[in-house]
């Protein structure tokens, strides 16, 4: 691994000489004598760390120089993270350092070991935001289709497969785990299409009564039960030239099973207690998280339904089956939750990224953006952690009815650190090589045998 760069700002010639002789084995140390120097050097982004004497020529007995510089660095889009290096009786200095854009302060006479505690945790908060910086940016590129986010090649496929669907009125079956974003996709393949300017209706199935689903799908007349004191258009006609969603479908019960393939098959309805036939132009895309093969076979769902809701099925992958998405995905909620609640800029530890990475996610897309709720609310206002996640004791679960062999808990827990390793070095395979304690090859052996995706 590279040696990191450090810049030393420093006009008193042997205290820049003691700093390089003392920190020469760890960093690879440039001195700026002046702030005209340091400016430019500063301004290269070659150096992600330096440490700065305020006291700079020509004031140099004042503050003056080194004040200057900081408010002048605080206007570059990336800039170097400064330490400054003040006396005792300079604390009121030093506080406004800090207000400038100073990240710490190291007091005089210099502390060598203090200093490096310092720096090696101020190198470390710039590596954690250049990595943050990269996944924002990952999230910023809009890789994904109308509120989809991910740059999987699993999510491209689907992507490209919803494009296609667009162009059509065909029927679309959308199945996946709960969380995975069945909506969203329903509703990217209505604005996609040539129905966008039309309605969207959504009815959930599982969520009406079964005394009112009849109604509210297909509306009523006046008088047709007690206190159908009017008449009522159904969500059938309220998406007529537009989109009806139905979600979780597998919950309409048998008898309007039958009344919805009529449906689906003539174009018509008729409204609950009306003699007239209505004629409407709606596309239909259903969704479910339950296995409807398996509740044809029990039955429980119409077959001949299912094969004229299944003409173009749509399988949206579970997160943990997407891992290079988690990150995109985190940052991508982070960015909007932060804005929404009007806080500052926050950004995920090195660990809280880790265990994002490799938590299983059983509650998929919806329980990552919670997750992040529950962070925003509890964490320090700058740097959100594992534990603001809920996530410090994240182990996958393991039930009594089937546990892992010992071969799959060394296989998974192998994999983890592969992904965890290749997390915290953006995907740098000699870097996680390093972190790992192993050698390049084995690493591309072991990235190949997980099937983990690096680009």
């Amino acid at each position: 691994m590279a040696i990191q760069k450090l810049l030393i700002i420093e006009d008193e010639t042997s205290v820049a000489k003691q700093l390089k002789w003392s920190l020469g084995q760890t960093y690879d140390i440039t001195i700026a004598s002046d702030a005209r120097k340091a400016k430019s050097l500063l301004a290269s982004n070659a150096y992600p760390v330096a440490t700065l004497d305020l006291g700079l020529p020509p004031s140099p007995d004042t503050p003056v120089e080194g004040l200057r510089l900081l408010e002048e660095m605080a206007e570059l889009d990336f800039p170097a993270k400064i330490i400054v290096i003040t006396g005792n009786a300079e604390q009121d200095t030093a506080l406004k350092a800090v207000a400038l854009g100073a990240d710490d302060f190291c007091g005089k006479p210099i502390d060598i070991e203090m200093l490096k505690v310092i720096l090696n945790r101020t190198y470390k908060m710039h590596a954690l935001e250049i990595a943050n910086r990269r996944l924002q940016k990952q999230a910023d590129d809009g890789s994904g289709l109308l509120g989809m986010i991910g740059t999987s090649p699993s999510m491209q496929k689907i992507y490209r497969l919803l494009r296609k669907i667009s162009a059509n009125d065909y029927p679309v079956l959308i199945t996946g785990h709960s969380g995975t974003g069945k909506e969203v996709a329903a509703h990217a393949i209505h604005k996609l299409s040539t129905r966008s300017s039309k309605p969207m209706i959504i009815v959930n199935c599982g969520a009406i009564p079964e005394n009112l689903i009849e109604s509210e799908l297909f509306g009523h007349e006046k008088g047709a039960f007690t206190g159908a004191t009017e008449q009522k258009k159904g969500k059938f006609e309220l998406a007529d030239c537009g989109t009806l969603f139905l979600d979780e479908i597998g919950e309409l019960p048998l008898n309007l099973q039958v009344k919805l393939l009529r449906t689906l098959q003539e174009g018509t309805i008729d409204r609950v207690g009306g003699i007239q036939t209505i004629k409407l132009d709606v596309r239909i895309i259903a969704a479910t998280n339950a296995d409807l093969k398996a509740a044809v076979k029990r039955r429980d769902f119409r077959e001949d339904l299912y094969f004229r809701l299944d003409v173009v099925p749509v399988k949206l992958p579970p997160l943990k089956d997407r891992s290079e998405d988690i990150m995109v995905l985190a940052h991508y909620f982070l960015t909007n939750e932060t804005k929404s609640l009007k806080l500052p800029r926050a950004a995920f530890s090195l660990p809280a990224m880790a265990s994002l990475a490799t938590h299983e996610w059983p509650g998929n897309v919806r329980e990552l953006q919670n997750r992040i709720r529950r962070a925003l609310t509890i964490f320090n206002g700058q740097v959100i952690t594992s534990a603001d996640l809920g996530l410090e004791d994240d182990q996958p679960d393991q039930t009594v009815e089937n546990p892992l062999t010992l071969k799959e808990a060394r296989e998974q827990a192998e994999r983890r650190c592969v992904q965890k390793a290749l997390l915290l070095t953006g995907n740098n395979i000699s870097q996680a090589a390093k972190l790992l304690i192993t050698s390049r090859p084995t690493l591309h052996d072991l990235i190949k045998k997980h099937k983990i995706i690096t680009n």
